[in-house]
């Protein structure tokens, strides 16, 4: 939510009168005012993208639970700094970059955390919370940015949306001091009991259930199967196994490939920068324009509830990326046409062509949380070996923030330089979108209702390899360590 609420909150700021007085964003020069009001926004994303990278040996080290409380804290410190910069650029790129990190790092840990503690028939729609949360955060800050620019005036105009952006940070940093820490991470250090005893909290059944020992019987018999395959690892034999088998090498540039195209929907620069792009439509008005993006937040907020309550798990990843793709296509290509063709005149009513490209605008809005926002992190955090899994989250979420950065740094100059009205950037983001169909229909299987532990298999990993790395009694001895561990908590019970 962090995210979805900072961009949210800035793409709004940048525009009202205060903000732009302040911080000297009236100049007459178009490109000096897009360089400017780029630098600005994108600064998070650069610190994002750092946190993300760091956050692979971080949450490795200390835990799913604290790099999250850690991330938090980060996040809030560099609000507060924003909100006190008082038209200073420097505390303001500053406290910018520093809660990129915060939001980089939980970016990374969240899905992460969301995925290992979530039963598999309905880990597509936990994961999917997350754009969930993002969605609305930026739906809040939309209609935030609304309600200042109408009932406030001065600094307090932006200084209040700048403050209030903290609220997710503190909320994860309080409801995370009482959450249990991930039952596959626990297993992974070897603390057994812990596993054992947060799976059976969570998933609220008795420890001798037969579904609760199937699934902690797949955690044993997968962390057995990896270390016998890859000994002790540290960072450089893990890039090595990420890089030099050929299935994991695979995992790892889908990943990459998918946090590339969902930035290159576009859907990141029309969040950011829908105001204006609202006004290059023929709104005018700063507080109309920010009124529709509050609109504009409300149908994103619904589309994401829909996908996540009626098609992640059913409908599946890998069709709803297919239609995706290709409703984000058309509606990028009709508003760029108009905008080429038929461009909105100044104090001139909006033709109805134009009343369909704002209707374009929401409905583009809708595809993209029908599969491109939700399914690629979905993917990303499931798709990995688990040894693998906070490596490959850290390279997708590191990959997203890095052309979240790009996109959020050229789309200024882009709406100013390609074409009248910017009408090429919305011609390029519809050609990405055309490209994105064709590469998830040859390279994206189906990972619906495969659990965590079986994607070697979806991925080509032969079963008669894993019996050889494991022959050694992987069963039996799974099988004994459980028992052993849980005869030592029932003795220590009585």
């Amino acid at each position: 939510m962090s995210f979805g609420w900072d961009s949210g909150v800035i793409g709004g700021v940048i525009n009202l009168n205060a903000f732009i007085e302040a911080y000297g964003l009236g100049s007459k020069d178009a490109v000096a005012t897009a360089n400017l009001q780029g630098n600005i926004v994108s600064v998070l994303q650069a610190g994002c993208f750092v946190g993300a990278l760091a956050a692979y040996p971080l949450t490795d080290a200390f835990g799913r639970k604290y790099c999250l409380m850690g991330a938090a804290l980060f996040t809030l410190c560099g609000v507060a700094m924003q909100a006190a910069a008082s038209g200073h650029l420097e505390p303001m790129y500053i406290g910018r970059f520093i809660s990129g990190l915060g939001v980089g790092v939980s970016s990374v840990v969240n899905p992460i955390y969301v995925t290992e503690n979530a039963p598999r028939a309905i880990r597509g729609l936990l994961t999917g919370m997350y754009q969930l949360f993002i969605v609305t955060g930026g739906m809040i800050a939309f209609w935030g940015n609304y309600a200042v620019s109408v009932h406030l005036q001065g600094p307090k105009q932006y200084i209040v949306p700048l403050a209030v952006q903290g609220l997710p940070a503190f909320l994860l940093f309080s409801l995370m001091a009482i959450c249990n820490e991930s039952p596959r991470y626990l297993a992974r250090k070897d603390r057994w009991e812990e596993a054992k005893k947060v799976l059976t909290m969570i998933r609220h059944l008795p420890p001798d259930h037969p579904y609760l020992l199937d699934e902690f019987q797949e955690i044993a018999e997968q962390l057995d199967y990896e270390r016998r395959l890859m000994g002790d690892a540290n960072f450089w034999s893990l890039q090595k196994e990420m890089w030099t088998v050929p299935t994991n090498r695979k995992r790892a540039i889908l990943s990459i490939v998918l946090m590339i195209c969902q930035q290159m929907t576009g859907t990141n620069a029309i969040n950011t920068y829908a105001p204006q792009i609202f006004n290059n439509l023929g709104i005018t008005g700063t507080s109309n324009s920010l009124l529709s993006t509050g609109v504009y937040g409300i149908v994103k907020v619904v589309s994401c509830c829909l996908f996540l309550l009626f098609m992640a798990d059913s409908l599946g990843r890998r069709r709803s990326l297919l239609a995706s793709s290709v409703g984000q296509a058309f509606c990028m290509f009709y508003i760029g046409l108009y905008v080429r063709i038929s461009p909105p005149l100044a104090d001139q009513p909006v033709p109805p062509a134009g009343y369909f490209a704002l209707v374009c605008i929401f409905v583009f809005a809708a595809f993209f949380q029908f599969g491109w926002g939700p399914a690629c992190w979905i993917l990303v955090s499931e798709i990995p070996a688990a040894r693998l899994r906070p490596m490959n989250v850290a390279l997708g979420a590191a990959t997203q923030w890095l052309f979240n950065f790009v996109v959020a740094r050229a789309v200024p100059n882009m709406l100013a330089t390609v074409g009248a009205h910017g009408y090429g950037t919305y011609l390029i983001f519809g050609s990405f979108c055309v490209c994105m169909f064709f590469f998830v229909w040859f390279f994206i299987p189906e990972t619906k209702g495969v659990s965590l532990e079986h994607m070697d298999r979806l991925f080509g990993v032969p079963e008669e390899e894993k019996r050889e790395a494991t022959e050694v009694g992987k069963a039996d001895v799974s099988r004994i360590e459980i028992e052993e561990h849980s005869n030592r908590s029932d003795d220590r019970s009585v």
